[in-house]
């Protein structure tokens, strides 16, 4: 395990690519970052997660403007993380649209998730100063919503609990273009601090069933046909799997955090030690693995406090 905190160091530039996925359709990806989706219809622009901060988010306008002067009309929340949504103020929208379950999780811990993860991860902060505040949702709904864009619908939909309790994804029908936010990786290690692991697989059966063509993941490149589609919702299902998998083991053999820690690192890391943070992600993944094996359900809020806590115990 790295010495250093998550990942306060990791300062590397990352390479930026604004992919075409079918016309309007972009994704914003950055070699394993946090992606950004964009779709484009005759009235305006919706943009999906909205990087860090405004400073960080005003690359992505200017990624946008290359392609279109439509106004941006929509901010989509994914979920809630402060390292996907501070930076909305950038885009200067006419609405914020987020499921009930999102709205729940900042009203809850807004304030704790954002201190905590700008502790984590400095460089994805980059301009934290810009922030002017938590990102509030304008538009809260419960399970299905449709935006018209002009000429181009966006079905919004919360189909089950996973990497958050108000997991969202934007879908295109007729194109089958999937923006699955974190509820799905490619080649990046999934983060499940605040996971409900036992829901996650059914959820991804709920993607499946869409057989998307293509697909923007929360982290990774974006996918551009069927089959890899289906290669990184089973990359996601098959780390998730082995997660819990040790966690429950660990609760039955009466294991303490540090224990399942070890055991995971041993059995994980030769499948997936090579993915994106992965260093970052397994002290968070694993304490909330073994809080849900022994029966939380509800995952406790991480605090800078907490994160430093229990990045100690399990690096002694």
């Amino acid at each position: 395990m790295s010495k250093t905190f998550a990942s306060t160091g990791d300062l590397g530039e990352k390479q930026i690519t604004f992919a075409k996925l079918g016309e309007g359709a972009y994704a914003y990806t950055a070699e394993g970052d946090p992606n950004t989706g964009i779709i484009i219809g005759d009235d305006g622009v919706m943009v999906i997660d909205t990087q860090a901060t405004p400073h960080m988010a005003e690359k992505v306008m200017a990624r946008i403007r290359e392609v279109t002067d439509k106004p941006v009309k929509y901010v989509l929340l994914s979920h809630y993380h402060a390292v996907r949504v501070l930076g909305a103020a950038a885009y200067e929208p006419e609405n914020i649209i987020a499921s009930r379950g999102t709205y729940e999780m900042i009203e809850e811990r807004g304030q704790q998730d954002w201190e905590s993860e700008l502790g984590r991860f400095p460089r994805l902060f980059e301009g934290h100063e810009t922030i002017p505040g938590l990102t509030w949702p304008t538009i809260v709904f419960e399970n299905k919503l449709t935006v018209d864009l002009g000429n181009r619908k966006v079905e919004i939909m919360h189909v089950g609990k996973g990497h958050t309790q108000g997991d969202t994804i934007a879908w295109l029908p007729e194109e089958r273009i999937l923006y699955a936010g974190d509820l799905v990786e490619y080649g990046a290690t999934p983060y499940t601090g605040d996971a409900h692991l036992t829901d996650w697989p059914q959820t991804l059966d709920n993607l499946l069933a869409l057989k998307p063509s293509k697909l923007v993941p929360g982290r990774g490149d974006a996918l551009d046909s069927p089959e890899k589609c289906e290669e990184a919702i089973a990359m996601t299902r098959a780390f998730i799997s082995d997660l819990y998998q040790n966690a429950q083991s660990a609760v039955r053999e009466g294991l303490d955090l540090k224990g399942l820690f070890d055991k995971c690192k041993i059995e994980m890391d030769p499948k997936y030690g090579d993915w994106v943070i992965y260093e970052h992600c397994m002290p968070f993944d694993v304490a909330r693995a073994f809080d849900e094996a022994g029966g939380m359900v509800r995952p406790k809020i991480w605090t800078a406090e907490r994160d430093q806590e229990m990045w100690g115990a399990l690096n002694s």
